[in-house]
């Protein structure tokens, strides 16, 4: 699906437990709370940081992007359609995640919440 925008997005109810998920909130929002098996890359640190996506993510996958509410994530998104990668925004972020019911641990892998 894609939005006016030209963002492509995905709604949290498409997602499997093994896609690919990328978190790119920062370190606080991070570790309040995230999805179990998330990779994390801040928006701050992700032009620097590119090649720890490059070498987890699955060559013949999709990248869903994920934040707290769907603006950052829609920026490292069409940032990384324009690089050649299938990427997608989730839509709603975290905040949709939290709200379906989906998992959330903090840095120590207990229960956790979105900041």
């Amino acid at each position: 699906m894609v939005f006016g925008s030209g963002v492509p997005t995905v709604g949290v109810d498409a997602l499997s437990d093994s896609d690919f998920l990328l978190d790119v909130r920062e370190d606080d929002e991070w570790q309040a709370g995230h999805a179990e098996h998330a990779l994390h890359i801040p928006i701050s640190d992700f032009v620097a940081r590119y090649g720890e996506l490059t070498e987890a993510a699955p060559q013949d996958g999709r990248v869903n992007v994920i934040c707290r509410s769907g603006g950052r994530s829609a920026q490292v998104t069409m940032y990384l359609v324009q690089q050649g990668i299938d990427a997608v925004n989730v839509a709603g972020g975290m905040e949709a995640w939290h709200a379906a019911g989906r998992p959330v641990v903090d840095d120590k892998g207990q229960p956790g919440f979105v900041l």
